[in-house]
């Protein structure tokens, strides 16, 4: 079985990066992608202790130290992919780990904002390559994934879907209401999110959140873990 686990790590992890570190690398997944992550302090941290945990294959982009940004760390063998044509903005946001069978695609889209990403991923999912793309897409789809309607990009969403990418979270858990993250207030918001392409539902055995480690404080946020088998 092969367990991808995608995680936003809120700025870069700050004081929070040893149990960060030491979370991950008792999970031990064999993919692990993080959004916020940040060229720092910390993110060297990340990177040393993932190294030592047999991640040798880690892809991180040339953002700016205090830039939010996405890094794919894998124990296995893969090709570094960066595209820092995406987004004029934002061009560290999305970062990919190519193997044989499809590409992972690890992503921070900012809250809010306008951007092109959501664009470069709709092109991305037209090639042959099956893809997989998780991380926090700060969308969803409005009074599904949140009881209001605040979601920008829901549009995009939906075109992913029409292009033959399945929501591996809905495939296996249904309509189940749960949050990946959730406002002061209160309200839960699923922001993080796996899309991967039809041709690999076969092969998907399940796709949870670790809100434990939410709970924890390690972050605001929730991981996500897609299993293959």
């Amino acid at each position: 079985m092969l367990r991808i686990l995608s995680w936003n790590i809120r700025q870069g992890g700050g004081t929070r990066v040893l149990k960060i570190c030491s979370a991950l690398t008792e999970f031990g997944a064999d993919i692990v992608a993080l959004s916020e992550y940040r060229n720092n302090d910390s993110g060297r941290k990340i990177r040393a202790a993932l190294l030592a945990a047999g991640y040798r294959f880690q892809i991180v982009s040339s953002a700016k130290a205090s830039d939010n940004s996405a890094a794919i760390f894998s124990k296995l063998p893969c090709n570094a992919l960066l595209y820092p044509k995406s987004d004029e903005t934002y061009p560290h946001n999305i970062v990919a780990a190519e193997y044989d069978a499809f590409r992972v695609y690890g992503m921070y889209l900012p809250h809010k904002k306008k951007h092109q990403l959501f664009d470069f991923l709709i092109k991305e999912a037209q090639l042959p390559t099956p893809g997989i793309m998780v991380g926090d897409y700060n969308s969803g789809k409005n009074h599904i994934d949140q009881k209001g309607k605040s979601f920008w990009y829901e549009d995009k969403l939906l075109e992913l879907e029409r292009l033959g990418y399945i929501d591996a979270f809905r495939r296996i858990q249904g309509s189940a209401k749960e949050y990946s993250w959730y406002s002061h207030q209160g309200n839960g918001y699923r922001y993080d999110h796996t899309y991967l392409s039809e041709t690999l539902s076969p092969i998907v055995k399940d796709c949870y959140y670790l809100h434990q480690w939410r709970e924890d404080k390690l972050s605001d946020h929730s991981p996500m873990v897609l299993e293959l088998g």
